[in-house]
């Protein structure tokens, strides 16, 4: 197949790429900044037309992961540039698959399992699932984050194109990566710090990187399949027994509890927001489940310990993730 990935030089991005490339499948990132990779890498600024649609034209799937990080403080210029790069590279990668021939079998757009409520009690599935945004106790940032996912779900919706399109709604994904959140939090625990974060109720989605991987490629694979898809563990966790699985599998005993404030002040000086940590993000992938995906790691308990494992030898290796 021809997997081509704006968007591609991230952590997730990275990810699709190396495992599509070693099963010899060609594999094209479009990207504001282009480097050497194993895979080629083609330039586009996100937003106008050019060159780089040539490479959309007789493709098997586009697979767009493009938006700038959320792990910011949301000052203006940032609001305006998160959904900026989001709402535009959408509506750009829409316009040059309705201008190709051969417009691709699959459209795969990124999108997030934080448009969903913050709540504790019921998990959010793709037919019951409750937006956000109107929640009482909810910051106002997190509002933001909501109206950025609506307007990025709307752009896609609106792209009028002959190819199957399905949404992305991914929690966290998992890897032993350098820099990525798992490499975030497993620092944190190594240094003492991995303990729950507030009074650690709120609920954690992830995904391991293989379980993602799998399942857009069986995305990929199953035309039936369109619309809106949770990406997810169907096994989401409270942060206070997310943080004390992660604890045990790296072989740490403690892990010192960050309250509300010190978190709020800690985001200040790293230059984040809290609601990457304090928002309860309670998702399930009922419409995987329902169509016969299996997860090779829908516990955290086993996810963790495998992450850890690999990390680890990562690190002594000197390598990249197998």
């Amino acid at each position: 197949m021809k997997i081509v990935i704006p968007g591609g030089s991230g952590q997730v991005g990275t990810i699709l790429a190396r495992s599509f490339q070693r099963d010899g499948h060609d594999v094209v990132v479009l990207s504001r900044r282009p480097d050497v990779r194993p895979w080629r890498v083609v330039s586009w600024d996100g937003r106008t037309l050019g060159d780089w649609s040539k490479e959309l034209d007789g493709c098997d799937a586009v697979i767009n992961l493009a938006g700038r990080s959320v792990n910011c403080r949301y000052t203006p210029a940032n609001r305006k540039t998160i959904l900026d790069s989001r709402v535009l590279s959408t509506r750009v990668v829409g316009q040059a698959i309705s201008h190709v021939r051969r417009p691709p079998r699959v459209w795969l757009q990124a999108s997030t399992a934080t448009i969903y409520s913050h709540r504790y009690n019921v998990a959010n599935d793709e037919r019951s699932g409750v937006f956000g945004g109107d929640e009482r106790d909810a910051p106002e940032t997190w509002k933001f984050s909501i109206d950025v996912a609506r307007a990025w779900e709307l752009a896609f919706d609106q792209s009028a194109v002959a190819s199957r399109k399905v949404a992305l709604r991914s929690a966290m994904t998992m890897s032993p990566d350098p820099e990525g959140i798992f490499d975030t939090l497993l620092g944190l625990v190594r240094l003492g710090l991995g303990g729950r974060a507030g009074d650690g109720r709120q609920y954690v989605s992830w995904i391991h990187e293989e379980d993602f991987v799998q399942s857009v490629r069986w995305l990929i694979e199953h035309e039936a399949v369109d619309g809106a898809v949770n990406v997810a563990s169907p096994n989401p966790l409270p942060n206070a027994e997310f943080m004390r699985a992660l604890r045990q599998a790296a072989g740490v005993r403690v892990g010192m509890p960050a309250n509300r404030l010190m978190l709020e002040i800690g985001a200040v000086f790293m230059r984040t927001e809290t609601e990457l940590i304090l928002k309860s993000r309670r998702v399930v992938p009922r419409r995987l489940l329902d169509q016969g995906f299996v997860f090779k790691y829908p516990i955290w308990r086993d996810a963790a310990l495998d992450l850890c494992r690999r990390w680890k030898q990562m690190r002594q290796n000197g390598s990249k993730a197998a």
